[in-house]
């Protein structure tokens, strides 16, 4: 059964700095346009961050914006994001998530078809 797993999520000070990976089981990601997602109980899942597989091109929501980084190491397959500078608002559950179909190369929940069950990211001082 494929599956996409995230880790790397944990307790962080503000001002402190996580990075989270993803890795796929089952099946590999470099095919396919991939992005990071957050959520927080009660309220909607939110894009973070998407990038196109064919060229590589990022998008980042403004409120990450400077402050995280996306990418992919084609190599190990896995995908990364770099949160620096983070914020108590960063809390909240990481979710990678693949875009199988990967053409309409926007940074949006509906587009993604399979998602990870998340990692726990908790900004607190």
């Amino acid at each position: 059964q494929a599956q996409l797993v995230e880790s790397g999520g944990g307790l962080v000070q503000p001002g402190g700095s996580l990075r989270l990976s993803c890795a796929g089981f089952g099946f590999t990601l470099e095919p396919y346009d991939m992005g990071w997602f957050r959520q927080v109980p009660g309220q909607a899942r939110e894009a973070v961050s998407c990038m196109r597989h064919h060229d590589g091109s990022t998008y980042y929501a403004d409120a990450v914006k400077g402050r995280f980084t996306m990418t992919r190491d084609n190599d190990t397959d896995i995908v990364y994001l770099q949160m620096n500078n983070v914020k108590f608002e960063d809390t909240a559950v990481y979710y990678c998530a693949t875009d199988f179909e990967s053409t309409m190369g926007t940074c949006r929940e509906e587009v993604y078809d399979y998602w990870g069950h998340g990692t726990q990211v908790a900004v607190s001082s």
